[in-house]
């Protein structure tokens, strides 16, 4: 007799073997077989390592620190602390329902693989292949990711640039201002460092993940902490509760448009929680760990974040004075700050310079793991015979890391951030675009889910029970709901200079992996590509 499982979850963790003794066995590597896949990557990580990892890539240092101006110059303080809390509170709701669907299917594929199961059979091709090619063309998983490291590694850049300048002191006393040829070499040095780092074993990478988080958390409450203390002048509660910065600029006046592009701060920082699903197969007991890593990277960075904001703004008096490029940081908010505070008890910026830096290794680790998420990604693609020259990119090296994967994932980030020698804003639009493809590739799987799927969606260990439907929907519609307002143009008048590019981005690439299914991937790509059989044989 024949039976088949692929899309049954198997409540324990034991199976009986021939001499009717029990043996324990890793929940996710049997439901991983279940779902068609040989356990390949090492299976090493912890809870806590699944987390630590995710944690770090969303880094709420790194997000909140490198923009800081821009949830300064739309709106001010209402727009980020009140923008933090509505934009953590409508995250959850995404998180919880990826956190499900992670639960049932712990493949590094995710989303894509989670598209290609929801769909059902006659749509599974399509919709596997749009959420895995839609970042690379607007909405969806891989490229947004590379877009996502190249915002973070391109970040670091500009951070150590910041550096530099102050501490030859600053564009007021004569300091060193790189060239934008500079800042890329910058750049393609920290790349290449990352790519180095991740060809090491998990193992190590998994240390290394938990040493980022927990510089996260204590760098978040050392700056949260020491900024506001050191300062001479600090804002009032009044300040932080009810200033509204409509002083921005750009030729918007409307209150409720500015605290709408005043959102982008907070979406973007507590974006990147998909990194605990891309590691499942390397984490123990991933149908139940892997939803941990997401729900409790997302709880925590909302939570700490949270403070960090509250923190650092309560040494903003004077936001001009703080956006102005002929400043000391050149209109590097965070970085005047920090320069500010120090320099005014002090008469010496140092210990600024020495602050901001902090967070500079907080976004050099959150670069390094998202490195690390791409290459994963890059690895299930070509596994399943989604990407040209599968099989070149799915070579694991003695470590069992995805060698190939990870140096093109660092050479694709590099050519991204090519855009920045051209245009400046074509560049800055990159942050926006990254924020709504990654929202939209979290959506597709969860719209399948309460959709299509909606009554045959086979539930993990980690379910959200009756609520499902309910918890779904709202995800979907707060993805839908962003995706309009990111896109809205960020300056008055428009012009080539101002323009918004990240609607242009979607759709335009959203035409080219539309037509390549049609022209040719339809006739070859079949969707998840499984490597064992999935069938269990009895007598």
């Amino acid at each position: 007799m024949v039976l088949e499982n692929r899309d049954r979850v198997f409540p324990s963790e034991d199976i009986v073997a021939q001499d009717g003794y029990h043996v324990s066995i890793d929940t996710g590597e049997s439901r991983l077989r279940q779902l068609g896949y040989k356990q390949e990557l090492n299976r090493s990580l912890s809870v806590i390592s699944n987390f630590a990892f995710c944690f770090a890539i969303i880094s709420v240092l790194q997000g909140i620190t490198t923009l800081y101006s821009q949830g300064l110059n739309y709106g001010g303080p209402i727009s980020m602390i009140y923008g933090w809390l509505i934009a953590g509170f409508f995250t959850m709701f995404v998180g919880l329902s990826m956190a499900e669907i992670c639960s049932s299917y712990p493949t590094s594929g995710g989303l894509y693989y989670w598209s290609a199961k929801l769909a059902g059979p006659q749509w599974a091709p399509f919709a596997s292949w749009l959420t895995c090619w839609f970042n690379m063309v607007g909405q969806s998983t891989l490229v947004l990711h590379w877009a996502n490291t190249t915002s973070v590694d391109f970040s670091l850049a500009q951070v150590i640039q910041v550096i530099i300048l102050l501490s030859t002191g600053g564009k007021n006393g004569g300091g060193y201002l790189c060239s934008k040829y500079v800042l890329i070499c910058i750049y393609g040095g920290i790349l290449f460092i990352h790519g180095v780092i991740n060809l090491l074993p998990i193992k190590l990478l998994s240390v290394l993940g938990k040493i980022a988080a927990a510089w996260n958390v204590i760098g978040v409450f050392v700056l949260m902490i020491l900024i506001p203390t050191v300062t001479t002048k600090r804002a009032s509660v009044e300040f932080i509760s009810n200033h509204f910065n409509t002083d921005n600029g750009v030729g918007i006046q409307s209150k409720p448009y500015i605290f709408v592009l005043g959102l982008l701060m907070s979406n973007y920082t507590l974006d990147g929680y998909d990194a605990s699903v891309h590691l499942v197969e390397e984490t123990k007991n991933a149908d139940r760990n892997g939803p941990k890593g997401i729900i409790s990277a997302i709880v925590v960075s909302f939570i700490v974040g949270w403070g960090y904001l509250l923190g650092i703004t309560f040494a903003v008096t004077d936001i001009p004075h703080l956006l102005n490029p002929d400043k000391d940081a050149g209109g590097y908010a965070a970085a005047q700050l920090f320069y500010d505070a120090f320099k005014s008890r002090y008469g010496s910026g140092v210990g600024g310079i020495i602050c901001f830096g902090v967070a500079g290794v907080a976004v050099f680790f959150c670069g390094m793991g998202t490195i690390t998420n791409n290459s994963r990604m890059v690895y299930a693609f070509s596994r399943d015979g989604a990407m040209p020259y599968s099989s070149v990119w799915h070579k694991l090296n003695k470590n069992e890391v995805p060698v190939n994967a990870v140096w093109l994932s660092v050479c694709i980030s590099f050519c991204m951030a090519l855009t920045s020698l051209l245009s400046s804003v074509a560049f800055e639009s990159m942050v926006s675009i990254a924020t709504v493809r990654i929202n939209i590739s979290y959506a597709i799987p969860i719209f399948y889910r309460v959709t299509v799927a909606h009554k045959s969606f086979t539930r993990g260990p980690f379910n959200l029970g009756c609520y499902g439907t309910v918890v779904g929907w709202i995800a979907v519609l707060w993805v839908a709901t962003i995706t309009i307002l990111f896109s809205l143009p960020v300056e008055y008048p428009i012009t080539r200079d101002t323009f918004n590019y990240t609607p242009a981005a979607i759709g335009g690439l959203i035409v080219l992996v539309v037509s390549w299914w049609i022209l040719d991937a339809r006739y070859w790509f079949k969707g998840p590509v499984t490597n064992i059989d999935t069938t269990i044989r009895t007598n």
